[in-house]
């Protein structure tokens, strides 16, 4: 269950970023060059966006790395991560995966109570 959870968050981060990427550059260019009626227009709480774009694929990453190691660390910030996601970017087509990922990782590696490993946090 560690290894999946590593796997899959892994993957939630990578496409976490791609989101990311796109949803901190929309802002930017909402911003530079202003709305568009009908087609473009500037979110609610831009640093919100911002910011979770960061963190989010961020925390999904460090924590399916540590999910081998340090199981409820890493699932406690692969959920932060999925729940973050979410707070930033909603549910949709494009954060489907992450979010899923993210969250599936988060309890597999919480779960993980008893490992094959010596080291487990239950």
């Amino acid at each position: 269950m560690r290894n999946a959870a590593l796997v899959l968050g892994i993957i939630a981060g990578v496409i976490g970023m791609a989101v990311g990427f796109f949803g901190y550059g929309y802002t930017e260019a909402i911003e530079h060059f202003g709305e568009i009626d009908g087609l473009a227009e500037q979110v609610d709480n831009v640093d919100r966006v911002r910011l979770l774009a960061v963190l989010a694929p961020m925390m999904a990453i460090a924590g399916g790395a540590m999910a081998r190691v340090r199981a409820l660390w890493g699932g406690l910030l692969l959920l932060g991560s999925a729940a973050g996601m979410y707070a930033g970017f909603g549910f949709n087509v494009f954060t489907l995966f992450p979010i899923c990922f993210a969250g599936l990782a988060g309890v597999l590696a919480v779960a993980a109570g008893k490992p094959d490993e010596p080291k487990a946090h239950f």
